[in-house]
């Protein structure tokens, strides 16, 4: 039965209906929150905007974007964007969806922490990163009414989110400290992970095996 949230459809189909039962049986209830909340924000900025999109991509884009932050997705040697960004790619071609597209989900993924970048690209890969920023940065804030942003909390809340967030990325990435490197991630480390030394770019250049 389709579901209508502050006058966003969410997808009904087969597909959609596979990856929120497999995100809410094998993440938590805060990614789960989230993760609605994102396709939620995204497919509304999306609509107001006048883009063509394919909300049924964008939605497993959203659904899938923080898999990467918990077991067993989580690897120990790659930024847990790619990890999710791979998940979401094979269950896409596990369910006959075309390469294209299923690549186009994995960017969105991929580069969902990466600003401006996936704005300038695919819809589905700009709006997964419009509802990210929105859901945990704010950023957009404004281009949602009060009332709007009442009708999605009322059926995903947030409470205690920005610690809860703060946490959940703690705990994703700790373990695997060096995929921070250039990435806002290493932010996170840096306030929450005693001891975390931030990668330096220009002493990688300088340190390089370059002679002159």
């Amino acid at each position: 039965m389709s579901v209508d949230i502050a006058g966003i459809n969410i997808p009904d189909s087969a597909l959609a209906r596979e990856a929120t039962e497999l995100v809410r049986d094998t993440t938590n209830e805060l990614i789960y929150h989230h993760s609605r909340r994102t396709y939620l924000f995204g497919a509304h900025r999306g609509l107001r905007d006048g883009l063509t999109f394919d909300a049924e991509l964008l939605y497993i884009g959203a659904m899938f974007h923080d898999f990467g932050l918990v077991a067993p997705y989580a690897s120990d040697n790659q930024r847990f964007e790619i990890d999710g960004a791979d998940e979401a790619r094979a269950f896409l071609l596990k369910h006959d969806i075309a390469q294209a597209e299923a690549q186009t989900v994995w960017t969105a993924i991929a580069l969902h922490t990466t600003p401006e970048i996936p704005l300038h690209m695919d819809p589905v890969i700009a709006l997964v990163t419009r509802g990210v920023e929105h859901d945990v940065m704010g950023v957009g804030y404004e281009t949602v009414s009060e009332q709007e942003r009442a009708e999605i909390l009322k059926v995903h809340p947030r409470p205690d989110f920005k610690n809860q967030i703060l946490q959940a990325f703690t705990e994703g990435i700790k373990h695997r400290p060096d995929t921070t490197f250039g990435n806002v991630k290493a932010d996170v480390l840096a306030h929450f992970v005693p001891g975390f030394v931030r990668g330096d770019f220009v002493k990688v250049i300088k340190e390089s095996p370059w002679g002159e």
